[in-house]
């Protein structure tokens, strides 16, 4: 079972470095990180997360800036949005990083905590290829069992 989480975790670095998308190699800092989920989970509240997901694939220039862009997961640990389209409808809730470390539990922690907060956690860069170490700022989007973050390379 193990093994399965380890693969299943590379799995899915590997998607994120091979999805093609235009990754910018400028790195967004943790005060953009933090107001881009501010925004993003706005806009989740205000349209529902059908129409959100929508516009954030569409509005690329807006949704995704530098490095960062927002995902969408449920409670239950199913990604609803993510700008590399092969991780929506995945579940992440046991999926571990490059240590070990099962950080989509802690996101969802964090989100029925009732308080926003950062989670810490290991992923490949999709421009380096590399591990590093990476934060994600995460808000429960309100009135919903839905997560929002926005995570930035340290």
């Amino acid at each position: 079972m193990i093994q399965r989480r380890l693969c299943l975790a590379l799995a899915f670095t590997a998607l994120g470095a091979l999805s093609g998308q235009a990754w910018s190699s400028e790195r967004g800092s943790k005060d953009e990180a933090k107001a881009l989920c501010d925004a993003a989970a706005a806009h989740v509240k205000k349209v529902g997360i059908d129409q959100a997901a929508k516009d954030f694939a569409a509005d690329r220039s807006k949704w995704m800036t530098k490095d960062l862009f927002p995902f969408v997961q449920e409670l239950s640990g199913v990604m609803r949005f993510h700008i590399n389209d092969k991780m929506i409808g995945k579940n992440f809730l046991e999926v571990k990083d490059a240590s070990g470390k099962e950080f989509s539990k802690e996101m969802v922690n964090v989100a029925r905590s009732g308080k926003s907060g950062w989670v810490d956690y290991e992923w490949a860069h999709p421009v380096t290829k590399k591990v590093e170490d990476k934060s994600a700022f995460i808000q429960r989007v309100a009135g919903a069992d839905l997560l929002v973050g926005v995570g930035f390379y340290r």
